[in-house]
């Protein structure tokens, strides 16, 4: 009986080693989001525009992140689940200004653009809702939330 707990022991420590070595993180966009414009108003938005710092996901790289960079994302709702997009931008109001660091976006499906504060918002990028905002821990030493609780004290 304790040689097969053990193996058994042994089998779960390797497959999760597995896991672990060849995760990769989804998360398109990490951001300290400081305010959100909604538009045409905040009853039945068409657009956002979220105002913070955002770590881009690398295109070229699973798991790395561009360096931090202040200014703001620009979205139209998706052609489907509209609602579900609105409930997200939603949660963006909610942690706005708050230091609270969040993910969202699909890195192999999201296309975005990181526009700087004196750019006027025009050709919004489509928000895609396929992993919902993910809210992190501000204690974490993940590089891509710790560059921009750093960053956002320079």
């Amino acid at each position: 009986m304790n040689s097969i707990v053990s193996t058994v022991t042994m089998l779960v420590a390797f497959a999760l080693s597995l896991g672990t070595a060849h995760a990769s993180d989804w998360v398109a966009v990490y951001a300290l989001v400081d305010k959100i414009i909604l538009e045409p108003d905040a009853d039945k938005p068409e657009q956002i525009q979220i105002w913070g710092v955002f770590a881009t996901a690398k295109p070229d790289d699973r798991n790395l992140y561009d360096v931090p960079r202040r200014g703001y994302l620009y979205f139209k709702l998706p052609q489907e689940k509209k609602d579900l997009a609105r409930n997200e931008w939603s949660d963006f109001k909610g942690i706005a200004g708050k230091r609270k660091v969040v993910g969202f976006g699909n890195r192999y499906t999201m296309k975005l653009t990181v526009r700087k504060a004196d750019e006027k918002p025009k050709a919004p990028d489509v928000y895609d809702v396929e992993l919902g905002v993910v809210k992190d821990r501000s204690d974490t030493d993940y590089p891509p939330v710790k560059s921009l609780l750093e960053f956002s004290y320079r």
